[in-house]
């Protein structure tokens, strides 16, 4: 009878484990150790495999947009394209099953791509955790981190659509790993086609369906969650071509310390009116550095959510583009947000006070603005890379009150909070007869005039040698960490220090 009790006992035991360890997707789990190195890539101490069956292996079959073809393979220019040579550089870790999965190590030219079917999106059980414990990967022709085919905890119904979503149990999802510096610097897939139709000459694409497009350097088809470990004080470097993070449907940002250089937009949500950009925590720098001629810091076609944490956003200095931007509407809750750009998008609500300064004439980066209160006390200090002609301040300690923004001793700006004062209805542009800005908003740029926009020409399409693109006066060291004189990107362990502001 004893023996029987305790058999009893110790089938509950490992039922309620079971059912412990599968309800709760933030327990520990084991951990697949993937170590990058250009030599040898080992999973759990072993060399990596070339089996596709296998839950990790590696192949040569990077996804990329490629040079020479006609007119219906994709909608990519010049700029887009990439010699077969240049992707055959490259491995793709393949991570083909549910799990956990730990990456250290540096690759010169390769991709993480996670793919568990193409069922995947439907089965609650196809999750991915990714943990970045101290990687630096570069990838000159596509994405370095993609996300195929994971669970979708949610849909693209516009009917549905809210602000309010929940991705606790999504299928992608990021870990910066305590006291780690991680790199990934990537480019980009232009449109592919599937398949066209075209007119009666052949000569032009009258319909099409999407085969690959993949804008980011970090890339999720599905929603994906972003966050850290307990002590929050690891590092995630995103230098991107084009966009730097981007989801097709929503983004949870709930802490790290995420730094963006890109070339277009440094965080994008892209399904129409139903996507939702969530910023729980977190310190978030992003500069658009203008290679593309244009980028948003953050641009939800969706809804922006910050709840907390600190963003700082700079959108590029020569276009009417936002610091924050969004379709649907943004919503400030908490956190401390600094947001710079040449044009605004409205705030629609939310239950934090926020500043809005439009400016008369483009304010020059690199020096240091402080906006202060009605007693003329200094509520933050900013010094931004980039030049901007507008300005949205928001933090805790702010009231429903006039505030001022200085240059020196010289008052260059000012605003009323509350919670009504800002851009354009609803979130969207307004329409600009002629196509000039608003009053007040127009940035100083030669002749009047927009670059020609596009991206940079670089010889035979390649980065340089090292996978990296060029970023004079702003290259991440070795170590991983930015250069920051003048206040730019900033890095833990002090939070205090964190930001290229003061509180």
């Amino acid at each position: 009878m004893k023996r029987l009790i305790a058999l009893l006992v110790l089938i509950f035991i490992i039922v309620l484990g079971y059912l412990f360890f599968k309800s709760n997707p933030d327990s520990p789990k084991i951990e697949s150790k993937i170590v990058l190195s250009d030599e040898t890539i080992t999973v759990n101490g072993k060399a990596i495999s070339n089996n596709s069956s296998d839950s990790v292996y590696s192949a040569n079959d990077i996804v990329f947009y490629l040079a020479g073809q006609d007119h219906t393979y994709g909608e990519g220019t010049k700029n887009d394209e990439h010699e077969q040579a240049e992707a055959d550089k490259h491995t793709v870790i393949h991570i083909t099953k549910p799990g956990r999965y730990s990456v250290s190590g540096k690759l010169s030219f390769g991709q993480i791509a996670i793919d568990l079917g193409k069922d995947a999106k439907k089965d609650p059980d196809a999750k991915v955790t990714l943990i970045l414990n101290g990687v630096d990967i570069s990838c000159t022709v596509a994405p370095t981190v993609i996300f195929y085919n994971v669970y979708e905890c949610s849909d693209n119904n516009v009917d549905n659509a809210s602000m309010n979503v929940d991705t606790s149990n999504a299928g992608a999802n990021v870990v910066i790993a305590d006291g780690t510096v991680n790199n990934i610097n990537g480019s980009y897939v232009a449109k592919i086609y599937k398949s066209v139709e075209l007119d009666e000459s052949g000569t032009k694409v009258t319909d099409s369906k999407k085969l690959h497009k993949y804008d980011a350097a970090f890339y999720s088809i599905q929603s994906m969650n972003v966050d850290c470990q307990a002590k929050g004080d690891g590092i995630l470097n995103i230098n991107a071509e084009n966009e730097g993070l981007d989801t097709e449907l929503h983004l949870t940002i709930n802490g790290g310390n995420i730094n963006i250089t890109s070339g277009n937009d440094g965080i994008n949500t892209n399904e129409d009116n139903v996507s939702v950009t969530t910023i729980n925590g977190g310190n978030i720098n992003i500069l658009c550095n203008g290679k593309t001629g244009e980028g948003d810091g953050i641009d939800s076609n969706g809804w922006l959510v910050i709840n907390g944490g600190t963003v700082n956003s700079q959108a590029c200095a020569t276009s009417a583009d936002a610091g924050i931007d969004s379709d649907m509407g943004i919503y400030i809750n908490g956190g401390t947000v600094i947001a710079s750009g040449n044009m605004l998008d409205r705030i629609a609500g939310g239950n934090q006070h926020y500043a809005v300064f439009n400016f008369p004439s483009k304010q020059v980066g690199s020096n240091t603005y402080t906006v202060k209160d009605k007693n003329g006390d200094t509520v933050i200090e900013y010094t931004p890379q980039n030049s901007f002609s507008s300005l949205i301040v928001s933090s805790g300690k702010m009231l429903p009150e006039p505030y001022t923004v200085w240059l020196g001793n010289t008052q260059i700006s000012s605003s009323d909070t509350n919670n009504m004062q800002g851009g354009m209805p609803h979130g969207n542009r307004p329409d600009r007869p002629n196509g000039e800005f608003p009053q007040g908003g127009r940035p100083d740029m030669p002749n009047g005039e927009f670059p020609q926009g596009g991206r940079p020409d670089m010889p035979n399409g390649e980065f340089p040698q090292d996978g990296r693109p060029d970023m004079p006066n702003g290259e991440f060291p070795q170590d991983g960490r930015p250069d920051m004189p003048n206040g730019e990107f900033p890095y833990p362990p002090d939070k205090a220090e964190t930001m290229p502001y003061s509180v």
